[in-house]
């Protein structure tokens, strides 16, 4: 990209250019992304949360494994995209949504991910107070009052975290890719641990018959089950370019997806329903929450490993999964006035903002609002792959991306690719009222797919259907 011709776009910023792909994210450093990407207390509290849909042991790890399988070509298409024109997604959408419409993506991006950053912190925060407690019992007694509904030793260990994040973020996508490569695989001695420890108890047995509800088990259920597990990662798998950008060859990225996600996220989801079915035994019921098995674990070195590789996995999960999409989506809205350094803080101080204890626990913000804007995420996949793969074939002008100039090729009308805005509105009305009207919520899990099918469709349908009027083909 010639950086002289578009420094003076208020598009330009060198951390949004190809310039700046640094091309060292191999095979190893995506496996090593996924891994911390699904190694987590969300990630364990999804998997078992299938148990509701009324699936057996052995449906559930079918149903998780298929789900898996979707991610794996999903983010085959996006993370591709992204290694080929090697710039962040906000930057990749100006493709589709026009120079000035691609902050309507970034934006909504960063709305999901800011709610589930404050929200990862926060359930890290929680495991280490456990730990804290269990090594200093005298501190119990800062867990006795309320701050904006947490208590005094729950903001120490909250803010200390956000500071240990917002430190790694500070120095750059580097720090971030040697955090994931540490972080991905301590998660897994954590849970292989934790594994062994439940099934000792259980009597190394388990029954992979085992329902919590007797309904919906068959066809239907595993389906919601497979898109409850594509859904759990759609945002993600939007900004995968965010990191692709920076890997050496396309190659680097299929295998990174086959190794991270084909064979780990499905070995995640087998190992963290057996620890649920485990606990069955043990205690009655499926424990949805890891750190409720750990209150029961007597030795301080088990507990203190423990703990340390969950508090250190869900930072890693935090920092690549919620905060480098909302740091490259601000400073796309504001290029001249946003370094990566700057845009950190200021995802840091939103995600204290938002308390996200009390969202967590208000399961009608989670579902509503974070669900309501999470749901909006298949819509804007399948705008901005339909353009690249169908309308676009393959072919994007990386130094039109940075010119707002009229005429320009991403320019569209005034900045703006209408088409886009309203398959965007239409496909998002429906994905959303799926995602939130009671009568039909057991239609829920399908609006990632409906969101994504309807907008390509819609998106496709408006970009041609204008071209042939105009007498010309939009393949750029």
């Amino acid at each position: 990209m010639h950086k002289h011709a578009n420094e003076s776009s208020r598009l330009f910023n060198v951390e949004l250019s190809p310039e700046t792909a640094t091309g060292t994210w191999k095979t190893w450093n995506l496996f090593a992304w996924w891994m911390s990407g699904w190694h987590s207390l969300g990630g364990y509290t999804m998997a078992v949360g299938l148990f509701a849909l009324g699936l057996s042991g052995f449906q559930m790890i079918a149903a998780f494994t298929a789900g898996i399988i979707i991610l794996y070509f999903t983010n085959n298409m996006s993370g591709v995209a992204g290694q080929r024109v090697k710039v962040p997604f906000p930057v990749f959408a100006r493709a589709s949504f026009g120079v000035y419409g691609a902050n309507i993506p970034a934006i909504l991006r960063a709305i999901v991910a800011v709610a589930w950053y404050g929200i990862q912190t926060y359930l890290a925060s929680a495991a280490m107070m456990l730990l804290v407690i269990k090594v200093f019992p005298s501190t119990e007694s800062l867990t006795q009052d309320s701050i904006l509904g947490l208590s005094s030793l729950g903001w120490i260990c909250f803010l200390i975290l956000s500071f240990a994040q917002l430190i790694v973020l500070s120095r750059g996508m580097e720090a971030v890719r040697r955090l994931s490569d540490f972080a991905g695989p301590a998660i897994w001695i954590a849970m292989i641990a934790l594994a062994i420890w439940v099934l000792a108890r259980a009597g190394w047995s388990v029954d992979f018959s085992y329902r919590t509800v007797e309904h919906n088990s068959g066809f239907f259920g595993m389906a919601s089950a497979m898109f409850i597990v594509v859904a759990y990662l759609a945002g993600p798998t939007l900004n995968f370019a965010d990191f692709t950008r920076n890997a050496p060859d396309e190659a680097s990225v299929r295998r990174g997806n086959a190794w991270g996600l084909l064979l780990n996220a499905t070995a995640f989801g087998a190992i963290s329903i057996v620890i649920a079915l485990a606990s069955v035994k043990v205690y009655g019921e499926a424990i949805h929450d890891p750190i409720a098995l750990m209150k029961d674990i007597d030795s301080i070195a088990i507990l203190l490993v423990a703990i340390i590789a969950i508090g250190t996995a869900t930072a890693g999960i935090n920092i690549i999964m919620n905060f480098v999409a909302p740091v490259y989506d601000i400073i796309n809205v504001w290029p001249r006035h946003f370094t990566f350094r700057k845009a950190g803080v200021v995802v840091a101080i939103l995600s204290v903002i938002v308390t996200p204890w009390n969202l967590f626990s208000s399961p009608v913000i989670v579902n509503h609002f974070i669900g309501s804007v999470g749901a909006l995420m298949g819509p804007l996949y399948g705008i901005v792959m339909a353009d690249y793969y169908i309308i676009k074939r393959q072919q994007i002008d990386s130094d039109a991306l940075f010119d707002d100039t009229p005429g320009g090729k991403y320019y569209y009308n005034g900045g703006y690719n209408t088409n886009a805005i309203i398959a965007l509105v239409i496909s998002g009305v429906i994905a959303i009222g799926m995602s939130v009207i009671p009568a039909i919520s057991e239609w829920t899990p399908f609006s990632w797919p409906v969101g994504v099918a309807l907008s390509a469709i819609i998106y496709c349908q408006l970009s041609t259907g204008k071209s042939r009027a105009l007498g010309t083909v939009t393949t750029d």
